[in-house]
């Protein structure tokens, strides 16, 4: 009897009684393309949400103590991971799996990978990242972010590709990752600031170049084009060697910051209203739309991108910015990220996740 209660009082204090999961059949392909016209169909809260929410077919949301995967097309769920003893630091999707990273105690250390279709466990593994660690991700990579260092995951496996402390009397103030590798923005003594390329799958240094230690700085990409804010405008540099390619003018007005990512062979910022598609390689511009958001990769599932805009959400050629169609709505939220998902718009917004059909 003894032994019975010593291991009912073990039980209720462990990991696996605080943990609960459930799993689902793999995601169905959603089949068609987002009509004319739109509405809502559902939305739902999510604090953090990785940066890109749909993965393997499912709409990824997470909350203070875990995470959760709905069907795109209801909004109902389709499986869950919480842990009741740990609050969740991080969660990050791609290529096919969700990442979380989960704090036990002062530091986030537990690292959690599942399926994002199934819910099923992938892997898991103890970390010892700071409480202020951002995680992100971009394929084959997880990159966990803070100030006194970095650290890359195979999301995929659970090893740890290589680590990166910055110099004594050095802070990162900003890290990236995308398909040109780990760039990060260091500042030293106050003094000194270098914009560094790291490779993504080994972590060595491509290359630094010199960032004025007088002016506002931004890191807003890594891609074939990094993009950082240096005071009043956004540069587009040279993922080979870090040269400046492009220039844009930052309006002393914007009203919402600027913002960066690389879909369907160009390199898209966000300015004020106004989305510049870029020239990965030489930095010129293509062309110019307006929009109140980027559409994610892959975008509406036929090539062309769906980018947010007022009154809807158009369908735009990548290479030239032709207009090949539009889904109308009212009252579309700046801001957000737009996936087409099958005849679904999934729309991530930074604290929640709007749908529509």
């Amino acid at each position: 009897m003894a032994l019975v209660v010593v291991g009912a009082l073990l039980w209720r204090g462990s990991d696996a009684a605080a943990t609960e999961s459930t799993t689902a059949a793999s995601a169905g392909v959603l089949e068609g393309t987002p009509a004319d016209a739109v509405s809502q169909a559902w939305a739902a809260e999510g604090d953090p949400l990785p940066g890109d929410v749909v993965e393997g077919g499912r709409v990824i949301l997470a909350s203070a103590h875990g995470v959760q995967a709905v069907d795109p097309e209801s909004g109902e769920e389709a499986w869950h991971y919480t842990r009741s003893n740990a609050r969740l630091c991080g969660v990050t999707a791609v290529n096919g799996v969700v990442v979380t990273v989960f704090r036990t105690a002062d530091r986030c250390d537990e690292a959690v990978a599942l399926f994002a279709d199934t819910g099923i466990r992938a892997w898991t593994r103890n970390v010892g990242f700071r409480g202020d660690a951002r995680l992100s991700s971009t394929d084959r990579i997880v990159l966990a972010a803070s100030a006194t260092g970095l650290v890359t995951l195979d999301p995929t496996g659970n090893g740890i590709r290589w680590r990166y402390t910055p110099p004594e009397g050095c802070l990162i103030d900003a890290a990236e990752v995308g398909s040109a590798g780990v760039a990060l923005v260091q500042t030293c003594d106050e003094t000194s600031v270098l914009l560094k390329l790291l490779d993504g799958f080994d972590g060595k240094m491509h290359w630094e170049r010199d960032l004025p230690a007088d002016q506002e700085v931004q890191l807003l990409g890594a891609d074939q084009l990094l993009g950082v804010v240096v005071g009043n405008e956004v540069q587009g540099r040279s993922a080979a060697d870090g040269a400046v390619r492009a220039t844009l003018p930052l309006p002393s007005d914007a009203d919402q910051p600027p913002r960066m990512r690389s879909v369907e062979g160009v390199s898209l910022v966000l300015i004020h209203g106004t989305l510049h598609a870029l020239d990965p390689q030489s930095g010129k511009t293509r062309w110019k739309a307006p929009a109140r958001g980027l559409p994610a990769a892959g975008s509406d599932g036929s090539g062309s991108l769906l980018v947010p805009e007022d009154g809807g959400f158009a369908h735009l050629d990548p290479a030239s910015g032709d207009r090949l169609g539009a889904s109308t709505v009212s009252d579309v939220p700046a801001g957000g990220t737009a996936a087409g998902v099958g005849p679904m718009i999934v729309y991530r917004l930074p604290d929640r996740v709007v749908a529509y059909r």
